[in-house]
């Protein structure tokens, strides 16, 4: 067991799910893995089940009984991780969209700069996203600049998916009351430690759209985040 575990929720990855294991195993810096898999109809669970017998003691699988949400599966897994004692938790895709060199910078920020909670961001330093169309750069720069108006929060990449975590953030959290499912989980997750005063910081990447497999991103988890955000602030200020 190492102190720190990245977290890379699952649904239907078969053409990533090898990769990005053995690309995250290959860092200098040693970490776990925790797939947390939707019941994935293309089988993904089956083959990281076949590379657990490589990587034995370091791959480790949950098996949800079916697609209920990206942020249902990060509190899953948060849970799981804090049970089983690690330092350092990370979110990931399994799509390298995030680039799995980059977990060493966003632990470093972590472990040796203290920070409480490192964000892979893709607009602390202008715009770095590679092979998305201008209209969902523009929706994602948008919804950011939204977020931060409504919020008072001082992040530029308010609905990043790439983040490190210590666990005294998660442990301060309650983790059963947070409400969205979509990447609204990632603005709340960030807002919730927002108001608890932890040090936040940014860490530049260049995010890359997936090669292989489907997006996820659907007009419900857009009109989530919109909405869910005023929401939220609201019932932060009462």
């Amino acid at each position: 067991m190492h102190n720190g575990i990245v977290i890379i929720p699952t649904y239907n990855e078969i053409e990533n799910i090898e990769g990005i294991i053995k690309a995250v195993f290959s860092l200098e810096k040693q970490f776990d893995i925790l797939i947390v898999d939707d019941n994935s109809p293309d089988l993904t669970a089956m083959k990281v089940k076949e590379l657990q017998q490589q990587y034995e003691d370091r791959l480790f699988l949950e098996i949800r009984k079916e697609k209920s949400g990206l942020g249902t599966a990060y509190i899953h897994g948060f849970k799981w991780c804090l049970d089983h004692d690690y330092d350092y938790i990370f979110e990931m895709d399994a799509d390298f969209s995030h680039n799995p060199k980059d977990l060493i910078r966003l632990y470093n920020s972590c472990h040796e700069d203290g920070a409480d909670m490192a964000i892979g961001s893709r607009y602390v330093k202008g715009v770095n996203v590679v092979n998305w169309p201008l209209s969902r750069v523009l929706l994602s720069y948008m919804a950011s600049i939204y977020v931060r108006v409504i919020t008072g929060m001082k992040i530029y990449d308010t609905t990043a998916g790439f983040v490190c975590y210590k666990r005294q953030v998660l442990e301060s959290i309650k983790l059963d009351e947070v409400k969205f499912v979509g990447y609204a989980f990632q603005i709340e997750m960030k807002f919730r430690a927002y108001l608890k005063k932890f040090k936040i910081v940014e860490i530049p990447i260049v995010f890359t759209d997936r090669v292989r497999g489907e997006s996820k991103l659907s007009g419900g988890i857009i009109s989530e985040a919109i909405f869910g955000v005023i929401k939220m602030k609201f019932k932060s200020i009462f």
